[in-house]
């Protein structure tokens, strides 16, 4: 999914904006970081959670007690996630740019090295 594509599966998400945010790949490339990926993360609030459950939407609970849920084919929704604030861009929450930093750096796979240094070189030409 491109940046146009993204944003059109979160115009389509029947979620209160304010209850999520975007994260890691999608957030990148509402950055404009990387050019695609291939779906969407977010973090949402304990409310948006509880509601997700209540619709029938399956979830699993991590060992913390946080429940992630999948919301059809593109979209993962993960209870409570976020390191730093958010941001808006377009009308929607995003991962701040240290924010995201934090959780690839604290994910530290592969893929996350190759993004960690386009973010930090990002920042840098920014001065962010």
């Amino acid at each position: 999914m491109n940046r146009n594509e993204i944003l059109e599966q979160l115009r389509q998400f029947p979620y209160d904006p304010a209850q999520y945010w975007i994260i890691t790949g999608a957030a990148m490339v509402i950055y404009g970081l990387r050019e695609q990926t291939h779906d969407i993360d977010m973090g949402c609030s304990k409310e948006m959670a509880d509601l997700l459950e209540r619709n029938g939407h399956l979830h699993k609970t991590s060992p913390d007690g946080r429940r992630s849920f999948r919301y059809g084919e593109l979209i993962e929704v993960f209870e409570g996630w976020i390191c730093d604030e958010p941001v808006e861009i377009e009308g929607y929450q995003v991962i701040s740019l240290k924010g995201l930093l934090e959780m690839k750096r604290g994910l530290g796979r592969e893929k996350d090295q190759r993004d960690i240094r386009l973010i930090e070189e990002y920042m840098k030409e920014n001065e962010v």
